[in-house]
Parts: structure tokens; sequence; C-alpha cells
């Protein structure tokens, strides 16, 4: 089994860890209901793929009567670090300076967001 910090989850896989980071737990009907909304999908190819997750050490499952109730194990944050890493790492040659500009000239933040960005870089410069 892998290590939860050295997992590197697909897409698909990122789908169904979004929704239990939501939920907390669920069962694999609950996850396929979902996605189910965002784009045709079968029961089976879901239960296939949580299966497959479990064994890779990405869920937990507990037996409720028939069924399995399945959590996250890997946390949010922790696998945003590695997309965003892994992004820099090959798509910015390292440069974490190349993404942010990227993010922020294709995307039009709202004020809110603007004075967020502005305090974290605050933040940034007075620890160094």
């Amino acid at each position: 089994m892998t290590k939860p910090e050295k997992l590197k989850p697909t897409d698909s896989e990122m789908e169904i860890l979004n929704i239990l980071w939501d939920k907390g737990t669920a069962t694999v009907r609950d996850i396929h209901e979902v996605l189910e909304k965002q784009k045709p999908s079968g029961y089976t190819t879901t239960l296939k793929l949580m299966q497959i997750m479990f064994e890779k050490g990405m869920l937990t499952r507990e037996a409720q009567g028939k069924m399995h109730v399945y959590s996250a194990v890997i946390k949010r944050e922790k696998a945003r670090e590695q997309v965003v890493q892994k992004m820099i790492d090959t798509m910015f040659s390292g440069s974490a300076s190349q993404l942010v500009m990227q993010a922020l000239g294709n995307h039009t933040s709202s004020p809110k967001e603007l004075e967020e960005i502005k305090a974290y870089l605050d933040k940034l410069s007075n620890k160094k």
C-alpha cells in the first residue's frame, strides 16, 4: 500500500475524492449519484474505481450491514499541494511565479480575492 503523501490521484479519482471531502463519508451509491449528475457513468465503474482506490490506500472503508462506507485517507490540502507542485514542475519549469501569473491572467478575480492575494503576498514578504 502506498503512503497517502505519495499518492497521485487520477482525474477520476480526484472527482471521487472531492465528493468524499465534501461529504466526509459516503457509500458507492452516494458517490455514483453525484457523479451521474456531472457525466454519464455506470455504477459498476464507480464501484470498481473505489475498490481500486481502497487497494491503493486512498480510501478507507467500513462495513455497515451489506454496504461499505468510504472516506478519504489523503487530505484535500495535501492533494492540492501535490497537484500544484506537479503542475509547477511540469508545465512551468519549476516557476511558481509563472503559474500565478498564468492563473491571474486567465481568471477575473473579484476585489475580495485580490485583497486576499495581496494580504498573502504581504505575509510572505514579511516572513523573509
